[in-house]
């Protein structure tokens, strides 16, 4: 995967323009550390009838993406079949990492073992049983555009990031 390209949001109601450069923009890193860190994890779908839905999740940064994975019967299952687009959101708020991206069922699995590795170490115990016994579904999130929003930067305003990816 290319790395990101990191701009400041689109923020048409600030009260006034924030600056052209990219002085005080976090870096890559500094999102990347919140979305490995993260216990839990705000998902927000859509139903199938557009109407949206928020949950929380546990998952993983692994591999360029966000992983996780749920019953084959939950609400985000079925709003993900109607529409694989999510917002993962971390869980600390006032160093809020959000994550816009479209999501790949994998049913590889092999690649769920070795998802169950790197998600065990997060989370101790053995997850791989439970997967291949529920039926459980995995789902890989591929980024689109990520934001970043710190209350304890100097300059809240200036430090609100936004990072794009370019499409495979």
């Amino acid at each position: 995967m290319l790395g990101p390209e990191v701009s400041r949001p689109y923020w048409p109601d600030a009260l006034q323009k924030p600056s052209k450069d990219k002085a005080g923009l976090k870096p890559w890193s500094w999102a990347l550390e919140r979305l490995e860190k993260s216990h839990n994890y705000w998902i927000a779908t859509s139903r199938p009838e557009s109407r949206p839905h928020l949950m929380l999740v546990w998952g993983i940064w692994w591999q360029d993406a966000f992983w996780f994975s749920t019953g084959p019967r939950t609400r985000k299952a079925k709003n993900i079949a109607a529409h694989p687009y999510v917002v993962i959101g971390t869980e600390k708020a006032d160093e809020a990492v959000i994550l816009e991206g479209v999501v790949e069922e994998i049913s590889d699995r092999a690649v769920w073992k070795k998802l169950a590795q790197v998600y065990n170490r997060k989370y101790g115990g053995d997850v791989e049983p439970l997967l291949m016994s529920s039926g459980g579904c995995v789902f890989r999130v591929q980024p689109r555009v990520v934001f970043a929003q710190d209350e304890h930067a100097e300059n809240f305003a200036d430090a609100v990031t936004r990072w794009h990816f370019l499409e495979d």
